[in-house]
């Protein structure tokens, strides 16, 4: 083994052998035993790769010191041990067998000695392969299973995680540690036989117990009239108004309609009787976000996951095979999904009885309000925005025509906004909700939602592989034309001509979609396309910020601190998702970003909306999502711990005390001088 010894353990970094790599196009500057590291912002996950070759039979943990040397961005630190050849398990998109690894959260600044210890070897690994369609498993961890092979460790890796911006951090003290590894949960000494069934029949895991897990109907109505007790006691702020606004801030003009409003360098939101408004919301409530796929096209049957599913026929439960939420139906269809179960409406069933639907909307209501919450966000329930006592609002996505097979995202195809199926989708979007475009209750309608507008040419590129009679390929030869004076060949063209092209494309789009609103839903504030993160092209949020009322963001980090517009752009910005999870109450992911256990996560719920209150530009925060999603995952896999609630419609009470504290202080936050 290729290690120095101190006299805590093998040292690794210093040792001979070893060689020190940067790792996703970061930069390393190597220093005794210690190794500084700066991570691109283009990348998000830049990090250095230690590569040698160890046995760890006997060992039973890694230890190292890790220093954020930024003064104001936190790092989120993934720590990883890797075989030499991993191999991707079959049925999953991420998950590799060959590595195992932790997430680690390092505030700026700050300086920690971290331990991620290794588990022993699982007796039936076969079972890994078994769980399909899941992101994570009993078995895995993010991209990482615990199956792995100790005897032969080829890279040892620190990468940051999510963290769109520039990092530097230190890592250094890197040690191998002898001992005996850590005994895993009792069921990964299970037989396939003796595991599956894994998840009960309320869609919980099987072989794990933990405060709130719901054992019988008897227990769901025993959690229905605690939490009946609870609201009860916190009706919520006497100092709003029926809105959810300011009622004892100042008054400003009432127009009947929610508006933006710029006050002493802070912007706003004004409710339609001129009161101040900070929208603190939640997206996608609605008792069907754990739809869970059982089979599909290309895939292995899941039902033996399942302990007790109802029969499709069953008088009570049968209806729950063709139930979903409001927004994700379309994504199940587009992947050929037609056989799934949604386990959390079934439970509300059980929970409110046949009128479940009116119970459940109703009880929604009351629920923000008492949470100190004042928005329904977007993909929520129609029914439930509908009844007029909370303010909501939406989104819609454009599925025109395509520009191009280059220009997939990571949910539809970029439009080609010269197309006329591009202004008629907008059209006919807008017409099919005529009547809620004008509700009062409505804030106003994202439109898309995290494009991938990539770098400053990267839309002219798509132009360049549409089909030659494409609208978009018209526009650019037009452009090409009147720039010149002549036809000129694309191969001619230009840097400055593919940048200038991407301004004309992306301007293209914003202004249609401005001028549809205006003449389709005037009053109604057009919310942007939710960014997925920071675009890397600038140049898309500086056009979007002349066509939107407000521009959107879904940014998944501890706080907003080091947001910032680009030079020149002053407008309101609304947060359309950002979560927090963790693993200590069932599902197996903690989501975008982890927390340690449901208390942290309360805690970084209040330092990330605290972040925003005091940012002059942000005008609110929409937690990304109302439940849990499936323990077993949605259709793309996605099986988070994210919810205000669990898949029973339990709250989780540390997030309602977060949500509560930061959102009863909200307004006097934001007003402060």
């Amino acid at each position: 083994m290729l290690l120095a010894c101190s006299e805590h353990g093998d040292v690794v970094l210093g040792a001979p052998g070893v060689e020190v790599v940067p790792h996703y196009a970061a930069t390393v500057d190597i220093k005794d035993n210690a190794v500084d590291v700066t991570a691109l912002k283009e990348y998000g996950e830049g990090g250095v790769s230690i590569k040698g070759q160890w046995d760890l039979t006997e060992y039973n943990r890694l230890r190292f010191k890790v220093s954020n040397l930024e003064p104001l961005e936190h790092l989120t630190l993934v720590a990883s041990l890797c075989n030499e050849k991993q191999e991707k398990i079959p049925w999953r998109s991420t998950v590799f067998a060959g590595l195992l690894s932790e997430r680690f959260h390092v505030k700026p600044g700050e300086t920690l000695t971290l331990t991620l210890w290794l588990p022993e070897a699982v007796a039936h690994p076969e079972i890994d392969s078994l769980f399909t369609t899941m992101q994570n498993t009993p078995y895995s961890c993010g991209r990482f299973s615990y199956n792995i092979d100790w005897s032969d460790i080829r890279e040892i890796r620190f990468n940051q995680r999510w963290n769109k911006a520039n990092n530097h951090f230190r890592i250094s003290e890197v040690e191998l540690l002898k001992g005996k590894k850590q005994k895993g949960p009792e069921y990964l000494s299970y037989s396939a036989d003796e595991f599956f069934p894994f998840i009960d029949k309320y869609g919980q895991f099987k072989h794990k117990d933990w405060p709130g897990k719901i054992h019988s109907d008897e227990e769901l109505a025993a959690a229905r009239e605690e939490e009946e007790q609870d609201l009860t006691a916190h009706p919520g702020p006497d100092n709003w108004d029926k809105w959810g606004g300011w009622a004892n801030g100042p008054q400003l003009e009432a127009t009947g309609r929610f508006r933006t409003e710029k006050i002493d360098g802070k912007w706003w939101l004004v409710d339609p009787d001129g009161h101040l408004f900070w929208s603190h919301g939640v997206l996608r409530i609605s008792p069907g976000n754990a739809v869970t796929p059982l089979s599909a096209p290309g895939l292995a049957d899941r039902r033996k996951f399942f302990e007790e599913l109802p029969a499709k026929d069953d008088p009570d439960l049968g209806h729950f095979y063709e139930t979903f939420d409001p927004l994700l139906g379309s994504y199940y269809a587009a992947r050929g999904i037609d056989d799934h179960f949604d386990f959390s409406s079934a439970n509300c069933y059980r929970k409110y009885g046949p009128d479940y639907m009116a119970v459940y909307g109703n009880l929604c209501h009351r629920r923000l309000r008492s949470w100190n919450m004042n928005t329904m966000a977007n993909a929520t329930e129609p029914s439930i925005t509908s009844m007029g006592r909370t303010p909501w609002c939406d989104r819609f996505e454009i599925v025109s025509k395509p520009m191009s097979t280059s220009a997939k995202i990571l949910w539809w195809s970029l439009p080609d906004p010269f197309d006329p199926s591009f202004k008629a989708e907008i059209d006919r979007q807008l017409l099919a909700r005529e009547k809620e475009l004008q509700d009062p209750w409505c804030i106003g309608f994202f439109v898309d939602n995290e494009h991938a507008w990539g770098n400053p040419t990267h839309v002219t590129e798509c132009s360049l592989d549409a089909d030659e009679n494409a609208a978009v390929k018209k526009a650019l030869r037009g452009y090409l034309k009147e720039k010149y004076g002549k036809a000129v060949p694309f191969e001619a063209m230009t840097e400055e001509d593919k940048l200038e092209f991407n301004d004309i494309v992306i301007e293209k789009y914003y202004s249609t979609i401005r001028e549809e609103f205006n003449r389709l839903a005037p009053g109604l504030l057009y919310l942007g396309c939710r960014f997925g993160g920071h675009p890397h092209n600038p140049r898309v949020i500086e056009i979007g910020a002349k066509y939107c009322d407000l521009l959107s963001y879904n940014i998944y980090k501890y706080n907003l601190d080091c947001f910032t517009l680009p030079e020149g752009v002053d407008k309101p910005v609304l947060i359309g998702e950002f979560h927090f999870g963790a693993m200590d109450r069932g599902p197996f992911h903690p989501g975008q970003v982890w927390t340690a256990d449901q208390a942290e996560r309360g805690e970084c719920y209040k330092d990330y909306v605290r972040s925003a209150l005091e940012h002059p530009n942000f005008v609110g925060t929409h937690w990304h999502q109302f439940s849990d999603q499936a323990t077993t995952g949605r259709f793309d896999g996605e099986d988070f711990q994210v919810g205000f609630t669990d898949v029973c419609d339990t709250p989780y009470k540390e997030t309602v005390e977060a949500a509560r504290e930061i959102g009863a202080k909200m307004y006097q936050i934001r007003w402060e001088k």
